[in-house]
């Protein structure tokens, strides 16, 4: 079928979307819903079957809804209704959740119920129930109903509901004189990543995001009491919080930043807690198992900073220096990468130079991962990849992903960036030159599988984490075994022979001069791109590479294969 995807934003449920639907064989175009004449074009451009909208912020419009099948797909269960439905159930502390695909009516969430899932809850973020949970459920519900929309099956009745109101922020303050450790992470999972909880530090307004509890620590109610890394420690009545993110709108950088950034004069004098200690602020942790090390880095929203790529390449360099045999890489639960850390570019005094200097804090550890060789190297890739973070995860040896995350392997999309972590060697070598150019140029979402047919993965693992997980320590365990000595030299030897050809420190060369010219060159158009993206700019068009419909070069090739049928 013709599926238009009308998207607020293609995040990780609309990329996820997209993939699958295209794997199955729609014909997927996506709009963003920037208002109701654009929408009324895109439809008439497209003439799709059915238009797919997953968690829209405002009505489709009665002159598209009426004359077109509008599924729309509503993050809770059957019968809920209104426009915080993930909020209210960690809110509640709900046991299960669910994801309903409904038809556009008048009356919102209220339409014909097409198909539905449910799924058990976590405490976690909202972002993450979102980008886990709610994206595994909304996949397999909107497969149900085009399913039953292509065998003909009957509209389905309405389903009863009651609709709730919109969370507001009085809905989540958090009273620090009464609310404990749970209630005050219960609230600020809620409102993360959009919009945060808004509080007040010393009258000053500000947001609070990525908390996580502070075990064994404690302090007078709603004071500052340590810092940890980016994180700072807030008591609450019974045990503390750690706070690692927060958002003052009134500044200068007002999007979200590291806790201690946006309280610098605050948090001074606070006494520091070591990071990744058992009661800090945690963000790399490792651990061994027989002849394999583990190493996760489960960084804010796979955000790598210089900081951060520096503190990885160390422990990189610790883990590489035990008696293991492998070391597999397994990044974060919602996200193994993302690459550079743009909120943190963006605030920094001079953007260029810290773009430059970020760009080689993370070639430092993508290099030391290409010239191990001590040991095999494996990227578990559990969460989401994008950008420099796909490609540093093409170091490793192996590249395993788990069935159901996604790819963003391009750069392009960040004012035409050229990228390196040192993609010019290690893509061609592993999925060939004409695929290379495929995967960068793309300029779109990519499916696991699809990763690896095009070689820039290995493996696919089953997407239930549990069983990832343990699929994961088997096949290490396995490149561990009896095989291992002739693995690592076959490796070694291929490595030699690369070196030979072309020294790896000249592809970094090559990329970095191009990267260069991004950072300090005539074209601003990184900066920008940047900018945009960190500052949550609203798009004002659909770039065609996501709006095909749009895509004239697409559309005149369509018309000349009609042609052809018709003759």
């Amino acid at each position: 079928m013709r599926v238009l995807l009308l998207v607020h934003g293609f995040n990780s449920l609309s990329q996820r979307l997209f993939v699958e639907l295209d794997a199955a064989g729609h014909d997927v175009s996506i709009e963003f819903d920037i208002n109701d004449d654009v929408l009324s074009e895109a439809v008439g451009l497209f003439k799709p079957d059915v238009i797919v909208a997953p968690f829209l912020k405002r009505a489709i419009p009665e002159t598209v809804w009426r004359n077109h099948l509008c599924l729309i797909v509503h993050p809770g269960p059957v019968g809920d209704r209104g426009p915080s439905s993930v909020d209210w159930a960690i809110l509640d502390d709900a046991d299960t959740w669910g994801v309903t695909v409904l038809q556009a009516e008048a009356e919102m969430d209220a339409g014909p119920v097409w198909a539905s899932a449910t799924f058990p809850m976590h405490h976690a973020a909202k972002s993450s129930i979102y980008r886990n949970e709610v994206t595994d459920a909304a996949s397999c519900a909107v497969a149900e109903a085009l399913e039953r929309v292509q065998s003909g099956t009957s509209v389905p009745a309405h389903a009863e509901g009651i609709a709730r109101a919109a969370v507001k922020q009085a809905d989540r303050a958090i009273d620090w004189t009464s609310d404990d450790t749970q209630a005050v992470l219960r609230k600020i999972r809620s409102a993360d990543g959009v919009p945060g909880v808004k509080d007040s530090v010393g009258g000053r307004a500000i947001y609070l995001h990525d908390a996580r509890a502070a075990d064994g620590l404690s302090g007078e109610p709603g004071a500052l009491i340590a810092k940890s890394g980016p994180a700072v420690c807030r008591a609450t009545i019974d045990g503390a919080v750690w706070i690692g993110h927060l958002r003052d709108p009134e500044c200068a950088t007002p999007f979200k930043l590291p806790a201690v950034r946006v309280l610098a004069d605050e948090s001074a004098d606070l006494p520091e807690v070591p990071m990744d200690r058992e009661n800090g602020y945690q963000e790399i942790r490792y651990e061994e198992d027989g002849d394999v090390g583990y190493l996760h880095f489960d960084f804010y929203n796979g955000a790598m900073s210089t900081a951060r790529c520096r503190r990885l390449l160390a422990a990189y360099e610790k883990a590489c220096a035990r008696s293991t045999k492998v070391i597999a890489l397994m990044g974060g639960l919602d996200f193994w990468s993302n690459g550079m850390d743009l909120n943190d570019l963006e605030a920094a005094s001079s953007a260029a130079d810290a773009s430059w200097e970020n760009i080689n804090a993370i070639d430092d550890l993508a290099e030391a991962i290409i010239r191990t060789d001590s040991h095999v190297t494996i990227a578990a890739l559990q969460g989401n990849a994008g950008a420099g973070g796909v490609f540093l995860a093409r170091a490793a040896d192996r590249v395993w992903l788990r069935d159901g995350i996604v790819l963003n392997p391009h750069y392009k999309d960040m004012g035409n960036l050229y990228g390196s972590e040192f993609w010019t060697y290690s893509l061609p070598k592993h999925a060939g030159p004409e695929n290379a150019r495929r995967i960068t140029e793309a300029r779109l979402p990519m499916s696991v599988h699809e990763a690896a047919e095009l070689g820039l993965a290995n493996s696919v693992f089953s997407g239930e984490r549990s069983a990832f997980l343990r699929e994961v320590a088997a096949q290490a365990d396995a490149l561990a075994g009896d095989g291992f000595r002739e693995m690592l030299a076959e490796k070694n030897a291929a490595r030699a022979d690369d070196e030979a050809a072309k020294p790896l420190t000249a592809y970094r060369d090559d990329e970095l001069s191009r990267m260069r010219r991004n950072f300090f060159g005539f074209d601003p158009s990184y900066h920008v791109a940047r900018y945009n993206f960190v500052h949550k700019i609203i798009k004002s068009r659909t770039p065609v590479t996501l709006a095909r419909h749009r895509d004239r070069r697409r559309s005149v090739i369509a018309k000349g294969e009609q042609m052809r049928d018709a003759s």
